[in-house]
């Protein structure tokens, strides 16, 4: 299989904490990305729940009702 380089733009200190998780896991970032890569390719998509906040959804909820909206006709 051919190797190739990819190049991301981080924040430094989620590389540097991130890189701290890898190394007492014994693997280095490469390694944990292509871990990652290859979950998100068996999953076909993102290899965990990626969900809003439920506080904020509920906020949103209440503001709907507040403002009367995506509210059914009554019967």
């Amino acid at each position: 299989m051919s190797k190739t380089s990819m190049s991301i733009r981080l924040d430094s200190e989620v590389k540097e904490q991130a890189q701290q998780v890898f190394n007492s896991l014994g693997m280095d970032m490469t390694t944990a990305i292509n871990i990652f890569l290859r979950q998100a390719i068996q999953y076909q998509g993102l290899p965990f729940d990626v969900r809003l906040d439920e506080s904020r959804k509920l906020m949103e909820v209440l503001g709907d009702l507040d403002q009367n909206r995506n509210m059914s006709q009554s019967l």
